[in-house]
């Protein structure tokens, strides 16, 4: 088998496994799926609002679906993830559902266009195209477009960045198709630019002028004290006593006299020496 026959192969593999998990999730909010090949076999990532419904109870109906595969579309043991869609006012194959739904249920092709654009704005997407066509109010179709916001319609942008969603709604006159095209919120688009201004530069400020330090004045010499108080003025009886003669001995010197009251002391004999010398002088 040649490459281009391969890709083709698997392309067309890929669109009827699309459409098999829609019909058979379509109560459980089918929005999409993501198929990888790896050595260890297909991995398979189912997006749906309802999680539980599609795992079935006890997992009955994740086996099923996982038996199918295998089976009919002769995939290399496929694996089933099942994940959360997030918000489904921001993913395009439940707005799509969403749509068919109102329409089978016989909402005015109008309002129920408008109702679900506004619901998809409301939720933050940047552009927002809904393209109703089929019998929509007589014997022959006609199409109806609904826009909103930024869209892209060609070019890889609109490959990459775009949310596509499509579904059927069966009526009594015939089918009506349903086409949702969304751009999220969060996508920057390459022809998305923002002029920033300059950011004006700051005044430099003023130059501060240092001041020098001031010299501490010197202290002022301590007033001198007085030498001498004034005198006191005396009282009578102090200038009478100034003015008598003092009646005390001159003071001696301190050595002298000891040493002549030593001498007198050790000259004069006691009196019993005097008494024993008596006798002997008798007796002689």
């Amino acid at each position: 088998m040649s490459v281009e026959k391969k890709f083709v192969a698997e392309g067309i593999s890929k669109a009827l496994v699309n459409e098999y998990l829609a019909e058979e999730l379509e109560r459980a909010g089918y929005g999409g799926m993501v198929m990888n090949r790896t050595p260890m076999g297909t991995q398979i990532t189912v997006y749906a609002e309802k999680p539980g419904m599609v795992i079935g109870k006890g997992g009955k109906l994740i086996r099923k679906i996982t038996r199918d595969l295998d089976r009919r579309f002769h995939l290399d043991n496929p694996q089933i993830d099942v994940q959360d869609v997030g918000r489904g006012d921001l993913n395009g194959r439940v707005v799509a559902n969403r749509l068919a739904s109102s329409l089978e249920r016989g909402w005015y092709f109008r309002k129920a266009g408008q109702s679900m654009m506004r619901r998809v704005m409301d939720a933050g997407a940047l552009g927002c195209e809904i393209v109703i066509s089929g019998k929509l109010t007589g014997p022959r179709s006609r199409t109806e477009k609904f826009i909103s916001g930024y869209i892209k319609h060609s070019g890889k942008p609109a490959v990459d960045l775009v949310d596509r969603g499509y579904s059927v709604a069966v009526k009594k006159l015939g089918v009506i198709g349903c086409q949702v095209r969304i751009i999220p919120p969060d996508v920057r688009l390459p022809d998305d630019f923002r002029i920033e201004l300059p950011v004006e530069a700051a005044p430099a400020p003023a130059p501060v002028e240092q001041k020098k330090p001031e010299k501490a004045p010197a202290p002022k010499p301590a007033p001198e004290q007085a030498a001498e108080t004034a005198p006191e003025k005396k009282s009578d009886l102090d200038q009478l006593l100034e003015s008598e003669p003092s009646s005390e001995p001159a003071p001696v010197p301190m050595d002298e006299p000891v040493a002549a009251a030593e001498g007198a002391i050790e000259e004069a004999p006691l009196p019993e020496e005097k008494a024993d010398a008596e006798p002997g002088a008798k007796e002689e």
